[in-house]
């Protein structure tokens, strides 16, 4: 097992765009979460690529020390949650639409918002999602 600064260079070296520390996903999913609990704005693009921090924490939880991943379980454990409560589960019929849907264990690849607003929810719609107007 490697500590944080070690898979995060490791994680860099595999594609991800640089060395990124837990800390800094976990605030990227934070944002996220709460982003989609408001209304989530931004196109399916953008989305997608935003769902990526969740997929880096995926990876980097197979490779961290356990003091790290027993120091952010509970906050990524918490925001998870957080997001099952404010996403509905499709299988990734929606998002399939546009980018090809990993792993079933990647399972925020197959919820979209129950809330949509803005370009996601024009995106979405597309896709056959019932968007509400209230």
């Amino acid at each position: 097992m490697r500590n944080e600064a070690e898979v995060g260079e490791l994680l860099h070296r595999r594609g991800w765009r640089e060395a990124f520390t837990v800390g800094q996903m976990v605030d990227n999913w934070a944002w996220l979460v709460a982003q989609v609990e408001l209304g989530y704005e931004d196109d399916v693009n953008e989305y997608t690529n935003d769902l990526s921090c969740r997929n880096w924490l995926h990876e980097a939880w197979l490779l961290l020390d356990d003091v790290t991943v027993l120091r952010w379980t509970e906050t990524v454990k918490a925001l998870d949650t957080r997001f099952r409560a404010a996403t509905l589960e499709d299988d990734g019929l929606a998002l399939g639409w546009y980018h090809r849907i990993p792993s079933p264990e990647l399972w925020w690849w197959r919820r979209h918002p129950k809330h949509l607003v803005g370009e996601l929810a024009r995106h979405l719609s597309r896709a056959g999602v019932v968007v509400s107007t209230d």
